[in-house]
């Protein structure tokens, strides 16, 4: 029997990431209301939300589910989505100039094994003016992502460095997700 894989999430870039890959699935959001523990590494907080997630999706045997979480941390402190303009142009002018870490978690479940695993990307931005900033907000792309910006999408031209994985940054360390997936028996393409 083939292992179906379930993507626990409604993320439009972790569900054009998966397809970009050739991954057949099928998309069971997680509505559970995540907890984190600030108190916890980044790479385990990442963990335990994209834990958390995975857990939560009615799945069967011949399923695997996918959960996924990604934060940004500058000098240890996590920077959530924002949650509305002021926020988002507090978070962006803080990381103007600035190194900052992506962490992006992902639980992999296949009956009752769970299985996880973490990716951390060191993001450097360019020096931003306030003006860059309020046109960024503008086009209403920080409002749903973590740290304000989508390395996707306009807040590239904020980025000078990036050292890691880019598709973690977008939502999904894809080769290291392909790969486990391949382990737990997920067709690929």
């Amino acid at each position: 029997m083939k292992t179906a894989l379930v993507l626990a999430s409604n993320s439009p870039r972790r569900r054009q990431l998966l397809q970009e890959a050739g991954l057949t699935f099928t998309i069971r959001p997680s509505t559970i209301e995540e907890h984190m523990d600030q108190k916890l590494p980044p790479s385990q907080v990442v963990t335990d939300l994209a834990t958390q997630k995975a857990e939560s999706v009615p799945k069967n045997d011949e399923e695997v589910v996918l959960g996924a979480d990604t934060i940004v941390t500058v000098d240890g402190k996590i920077l959530g989505k924002p949650s509305d303009e002021e926020e988002a142009f507090k978070t962006l002018r803080f990381l103007s100039g600035r190194t900052h870490e992506v962490f992006t978690g992902v639980a992999l479940v296949k009956g009752k094994e769970t299985s996880t695993f973490y990716s951390r990307t060191e993001v450097t931005f360019y020096e931003l003016t306030d003006e860059e900033i309020m046109r960024y907000i503008g086009t209403g792309e920080p409002m749903d992502k973590a740290g304000a910006y989508g390395i996707q999408g306009k807040g590239a031209l904020f980025v000078k460095e990036i050292s890691g994985d880019y598709y973690a940054v977008v939502g999904l360390p894809l080769s290291k997700t392909v790969r486990e997936l391949k382990k737990l028996g997920v067709s690929l393409p």
